[in-house]
């Protein structure tokens, strides 16, 4: 046997045995860079049939590292491939494809709601579709929110925190925020 006293002993607490360890001397397999030549988990197994599998991919993976794992076998849902045109539409609502003669703000055919809601920015007071701003690419925040985060701007927060403020508001937060909005405004 040509395996070094570490590689034995890495080996055997992988889960291979003395008697699999000299199998494996008997088949060419002398030396760790000996695994890069079987290349992968399933090949291991078919050159030792009776060697466990879990025990063989740990061998593999010591041995040539994350390559020789297993490869997903592709099924119905991995490859499946959908090619759209660049000018597709969908709902933000009911994920429906929009009909090619659809203008932003028309209602979805499927669920009857607004297919693209056109939402007002709170930093350039642009409007438009979409979830970023096409004026300033700030993140559009729900319309229950625009106030809020007209009051964030003001005191300086930056455009790029606003929404994600937020959304990590709870709603006490936010009530304290409204009652000072309040105050400035009322």
């Amino acid at each position: 046997m040509d395996f070094t006293l570490l590689e034995q002993n890495v080996l055997i607490a992988k889960g291979l045995t003395a008697e699999q360890l000299n199998q494996l001397a008997a088949i060419g397999v002398r030396a760790k860079s000996d695994f890069s030549t079987i290349g992968d988990v399933a090949t291991l197994l078919e050159v030792m049939p009776a060697l466990d599998p879990a025990v063989a991919a740990k061998v593999m993976e010591w041995a040539v590292g994350a390559a020789a794992a297993p490869r997903p076998q592709a099924t119905t849902e991995t490859a499946k491939m959908i090619i759209d045109s660049a000018d597709a539409i969908y709902c933000t609502h009911c994920n429906a494809r929009q009909p090619k003669d659809y203008k932003t703000g028309d209602l979805c055919p499927s669920c009857g709601k607004q297919a693209e809601p056109v939402q007002s920015c709170y930093w350039c007071a642009n409007s438009g579709p979409g979830k970023f701003c096409r004026g300033c690419g700030a993140e559009f925040v729900p319309l229950a929110e625009y106030e809020l985060a007209v009051l964030l701007k003001r005191e300086g927060v930056a455009k790029d925190d606003i929404a994600r403020r937020l959304k990590a508001m709870d709603q006490a937060e936010k009530d304290s925020l409204w009652s000072r909005s309040r105050r400035i405004h009322g």
